[in-house]
């Protein structure tokens, strides 16, 4: 059955261009004004008044021209900025305006001289432009507007619309009262409020539909589109005060984003995931299988921290949900603290000063030593432990280091073959082992019985990895003569009170799992991890992917992707490849890549295909997760 004809009438300023055209065009004719700025924020106020429909248009637009000062001339620069500021998603969505060109009119309150040549680029011819027209006088300034015309005046795309009699359904789509208005007058079935460029309440309140860019409009009325699923439709859920760069990062590329400052409870998590999409948590929200099983449209995972000891990786991956960290973001952070830790433990900084909080002068040099030419021993040789090991060394530290596996030692560190051997010539232990449930109490009373007399401990890795009443006893003891803790086997949620054994202690800095926390860290994780994330749902790239088969993708070139992610069974790529070719698509390229658990096969096909390949094609067996991008 064939659909019923359908007229689409876009309004042209701040929807099918990012601006306001007279308020550009002021801009240029203003250059060298001496009260330019006062003049142009005066005729961006007027512009306002008059969409929102406060002075009638009339008033506004005579106004306006008297400020602008404007000659023919100026028009022509005029129409190379506007080209320069068409709106994003509506330049991406030609194929639309080519499409259906003949049912797709213009009516504007602006004017026809720059709104002409614009439109024409998307296949809207001149007839099918409805707007004012300039007066000009005869040196070719712009004296005035032709006040015949209906959209000069107060409701005249009500009277401009009646005027053309349109057969068929008629849909508005606008960022102005003044659009609005046609709905409620009866000469538009359904109004869309354009909110791209500019979000007016006023019209918000009067709109059938909000549509954030014209995917959604598109999507809404099931009509072609340069994208698959609207961006705007994609909810992100940021949690624990990741910083506000990733906030920025997700909603400028058309994301709808929510951040909540702290972590959620386990029910909490569940009820806020029914509808979302993403979520970016920090180290406190654990993302347990229960959450998972009950979040029916998580795609991704996103943990701003280097660690995912809070995720289920195992179950994410079962239910297709890819999990994305920042192992190196914040690296160089919790390297500084630690050098920082480390002079000031062997030079008992914090001993000293807090004697001076209390009012006692102790000048003294016992117990305060340089670290030139003591030993270093660093436990765990990664992306931190080696950074470390540079630094120290150029500080004049002897550096030593122990790691499970076989790494290459930077500059003069030598690697050491058992703990136990590096513990014992150690001045300086630092800690920097990964979330492995295995390392729990990797130090303990055992091992600090090897370390020396008098030696500093010092973790800015996991909290669990220290027995934390065993480093009591060896403070307390004098075995050690200092530490610097940064992570507890138990930590709250959100900030307030805590309590650990270790408070009091002298020679002890305790700081609040704040290694990575620098804003440089932080800014620097807020660019990764959304870059990672939005790779994924953008084209379906999993590099660097914690839990997930990794793929760099090339770029779509005019084709539909297919992504189909399944588990790891004999006979599954036969049974896609089976359906692929019952449809006979045209296959531009397939990318397949897997892991004990799960595959993860990528198809781009030709634009034109019969649809129920994609029904099929989530019924094989197996499927856990399937999308179409384009």
């Amino acid at each position: 059955m064939a659909k019923p004809e359908r007229n689409y009438i876009f309004d042209f300023d701040s929807t099918l261009t990012r601006v306001e055209a007279l308020d550009v065009l002021a801009e240029i004719t203003l250059t060298n004004h001496p009260k330019r700025e006062e003049i142009v924020q005066e005729i961006v106020n007027i512009t306002n008044l008059g969409i929102d429909g406060e002075i009638s248009f009339s008033q506004s637009l005579e106004r306006r021209i008297k400020l602008l000062n404007a000659k023919k001339s100026d028009l022509d620069v005029l129409t190379t900025e506007l080209k320069k500021h068409v709106s994003a998603s509506i330049e991406r969505n030609k194929e639309f305006f080519e499409k259906f060109s003949e049912n797709i009119y213009v009516i504007s309150a602006g004017f026809k001289e720059f709104i002409d040549p614009i439109v024409a680029q998307y296949n809207i011819p001149s007839e099918r432009v409805f707007a004012n027209t300039f007066e000009f006088n005869g040196n070719d300034e712009i004296i005035g507007f032709d006040r015949e015309n209906v959209l000069s005046v107060h409701d005249g795309k009500i009277q401009c619309l009646r005027n053309l009699n349109l057969k068929g359904e008629i849909q508005v789509i606008g960022d102005g009262y003044s659009d609005a208005v046609t709905r409620k007058a009866g000469v538009a079935d359904k109004f869309f409020a354009f909110t791209e460029n500019v979000t007016r309440e006023k019209t918000i309140k009067n709109a059938d539909y909000i549509t954030p860019n014209l995917d959604e409009f598109l999507y809404i009325n099931d009509l072609p589109r340069n994208i698959s699923y609207p961006k705007n439709r994609i909810k992100i859920l940021l949690l624990e005060n990741v910083h506000p760069d990733a906030l920025e990062k997700f909603t400028k590329d058309g994301f709808s984003v929510e951040t909540i400052s702290r972590s959620l409870s386990e029910e909490e998590l569940i009820e806020k995931l029914q509808d979302v999409h993403v979520l970016g948590i920090r180290s406190k929200t654990q993302v347990t299988k229960k959450v998972i099983e009950n979040a029916p449209k998580l795609l991704v995972v996103g943990a701003f921290c280097i660690g995912t000891k809070q995720i289920d990786l195992e179950a994410c991956k079962e239910n297709g949900i890819v999990v994305f960290n920042a192992p190196y973001s914040n690296t160089r952070s919790v390297v500084e603290l630690a050098i920082g830790e480390i002079i000031m433990l062997m030079r008992s900084v914090f001993q000293r000063s807090t004697e001076l909080h209390k009012g006692q002068w102790n000048k003294t040099a016992q117990g305060s030593r340089e670290v030139r030419g003591k030993k270093l021993g660093i436990v765990g040789y990664g992306n931190i432990g080696k950074q470390l090991s540079v630094l120290a060394e150029a500080l004049g530290m002897d550096v030593y280091y122990y790691d499970v596996e076989d790494k290459l030692a930077l500059g003069n560190a030598t690697k050491m073959n058992s703990l136990s051997d590096l513990l014992s010539i150690s001045d300086v232990v630092t800690l920097h082992i990964d979330d492995n449930s295995l390392n729990k109490n990797f130090i303990g009373e055992k091992e600090i019985s090897q370390m020396k007399d008098g030696a500093h401990l010092v973790n800015l890795s996991r909290g669990f990895v220290v027995d934390i009443k065993a480093l009591v006893e060896a403070l307390k003891s004098g075995k050690l003569a200092g530490a610097a803790v940064d992570v507890y086997p138990e930590e709250p949620r959100k900030n307030g009170e805590f309590y650990t054994e270790l408070k009091g202690l002298p020679n002890v800095i305790l700081t609040p799992h704040v290694g990575g926390s620098t804003e440089e860290a932080q800014r620097d994780i807020a660019d990764f991890v959304p870059g990672k994330i939005m790779a994924y749902i953008n084209s379906g790239n999993t590099v660097d992917a914690v839990n997930f088969p990794n793929i760099r993708l090339p770029k779509q070139q005019n084709a539909h992707r297919f992504l189909h992610i399944h588990r790891n069974v004999p006979g599954i790529m036969a049974k896609i490849n089976k359906q692929l070719a019952k449809y006979e698509l045209n296959i531009t390229g397939q990318y397949l890549s897997t892991d004990a658990k799960v595959g993860y096969v990528i198809t781009d096909v030709d634009k034109e295909y019969n649809q129920d390949v994609i029904t099929k094609l989530k019924e094989v067996e197996g499927t856990i997760r399937f999308r179409v991008l384009y």
